[in-house]
């Protein structure tokens, strides 16, 4: 196996996970040779599966790289997401999603913003409750391991000004096509994303007012369809009623450390409005975690072997 961008976040992150396990062999590049075209290019060819941890334009030229060689890829950029010849790796999504992970040869890891927006909406958009032309948005936080190493330096450091900052004020998004691709809707939704000086952990929302779903169900009853569409699908847990009135705040830190992503659902008094909510950790089932889910796939493994659940 070789992962390549394996110095980054993401790419450190998934070797330390690797590197208990006896059925992996990892081919390695020293400093001076990993950013070598040819040296990358015969390392691709020779690995059995490529985990791609690289910036867009460096993703495609790594699997232009690869060529037709018989290697296998997860890529952990936002480059294929929205390609329909790459699988999306996000192996709750569906019944069938987990087969079709193990099967693919080409397989695009999720965004940790886009994953829990995709969980929460998706199931409402299959059921016919949220039509996909509603007007949504989708409020969210990250630990700042999320925004690479720059960003850690930063809140590191002490340089970081603020305890909390909003971003992409633009209302542009790198994770928005996929939202809106894999949630099944017609529009992106309007996303605004902040970060939070945490090391890791996320909190994605997405309020809705009960006369925009068909039926207007209540928060009872999405709960309970959410639940089905995921049972027994892996690390994608929902909480029951009693769970999530026992919750009087929801910390960012939630699931820090851990691979699964945790869907609650909360509702005013009155039931008119509720709040959609998933907690994951962005450097597990948001990247990493999700990654190894995948990995353990392709190479025939339960998909939550060696997973913090």
């Amino acid at each position: 196996m070789f992962i390549d961008g394996g110095h980054g976040t993401t790419g450190l992150e998934i070797r330390e996970r690797l590197a208990g396990r006896d059925d992996v062999a990892l081919i390695e590049l020293d400093e001076a040779r990993r950013r070598d075209e040819a040296t990358r290019r015969d390392a691709l060819h020779a690995a059995d599966i490529a985990i791609l941890c690289l910036p867009d334009g460096a993703a495609r030229e790594a699997v232009a790289l690869a060529g037709d060689s018989a290697v296998r890829i997860i890529d952990a950029s936002t480059a294929h997401r929205v390609d329909p010849a790459w699988v999306y790796g996000f192996p709750e999504m569906e019944a069938d999603q987990a087969e079709r992970i193990a099967s693919a040869r080409r397989v695009a890891n999720p965004g940790c913003y886009a994953l829990a927006f995709i969980a929460l909406v998706r199931p409402l958009v299959r059921a016919g409750l949220l039509a996909p032309g509603t007007p949504l948005s989708v409020n969210a936080t990250s630990g700042f391991s999320g925004g690479g190493k720059a960003m850690i330096e930063e809140f590191e450091s002490g340089a970081a000004a603020t305890g909390f900052r909003n971003y992409a004020l633009g209302l542009t998004h790198k994770h928005l096509p996929e939202m809106r691709v894999h949630a099944g809707l017609d529009a992106a939704p309007l996303f605004s994303p902040s970060v939070a000086n945490v090391y890791r952990g996320m909190i994605v929302e997405v309020p809705i007012v009960r006369s925009m779903l068909a039926g207007a169900p209540s928060a009872h009853d999405l709960r309970a369809l959410i639940a089905v569409h995921y049972a027994c699908r892996g690390a994608v847990r929902v909480l029951d009623s009693d769970g999530t009135e026992q919750l009087e705040t929801l910390a960012i830190e939630r699931c820090a450390g851990l691979d699964r992503l945790e869907i609650m659902i909360f509702s005013s008094p009155d039931g008119g409005q509720l709040r959609l909510c998933a907690a994951l950790d962005n450097l597990g089932k948001g990247a990493a975690g999700s990654a190894i889910q995948n990995l353990n796939l392709m190479v025939g493994l339960d998909m939550l072997s060696g997973l913090r659940l």
